[in-house]
C-alpha cells in the first residue's frame, strides 16, 4: 500500500510540473503569434508547431548555421564582397558549410590579403597551408 501511495504522489508531482511547462510554452507561443498578428488556420499552424517544438528547434538551427558559418568566415578572414558571397552560400546550404571543391579552395587562398603580398616560396608555403586547411 505504502508502494503505492509513494508511486501516485510521484505521478500527480510529475504531472504538476508537466503542466507547469507546457503552460509556460502556451503563454510563449500566444505571444509569439500575437507579435506575428497570425489569426485563423495560420494561427492553429503555428501554434501546433510552436506548442509541439518544432519551431524552437528551426530557431536553433538557423542560430548554430549563422554562428558556424561567421567562425568560418572569420578563420579565413574573409572582408567585403568574399564575406557576403561566403554567407550568402554557408547559411542557404543544407549541409555543413565547407568549401566543396579544389577551385574553390584555391579562389579563397588567393583572395587573402597574405597571399597578394607574398611572392616565390613564401606565396608557395601560403598557399600550401591554406590549401590544406579546412
Amino acid at each position: 500500500m505504502n508502494k503505492f501511495i509513494i508511486t501516485l504522489l510521484l505521478s500527480t508531482f510529475c504531472l504538476s510540473a508537466y503542466a507547469g511547462t507546457q503552460q509556460e510554452r502556451m503563454k510563449t507561443c500566444n505571444a509569439d503569434a500575437g507579435k506575428k498578428s497570425l489569426a485563423g488556420d495560420e494561427r492553429k499552424a503555428f501554434m501546433k508547431d510552436c506548442l509541439s517544438g518544432k519551431q524552437e528547434a528551426a530557431a536553433n538551427t538557423q542560430q548554430d548555421k549563422m554562428k558556424t558559418c561567421n567562425a568560418d568566415a572569420a578563420k579565413k578572414e574573409l572582408k567585403g564582397d568574399e564575406r557576403k558571397a561566403f554567407m550568402k552560400t554557408c547559411l542557404s546550404s543544407k549541409k555543413e558549410p565547407a568549401l566543396t571543391s579544389q577551385q574553390d579552395k584555391m579562389k579563397t587562398c588567393n583572395a587573402d590579403p597574405k597571399a597578394k603580398t607574398l611572392k616565390g616560396d613564401e606565396r608557395k608555403a601560403f598557399m600550401k597551408s591554406c590549401l590544406s586547411a579546412k
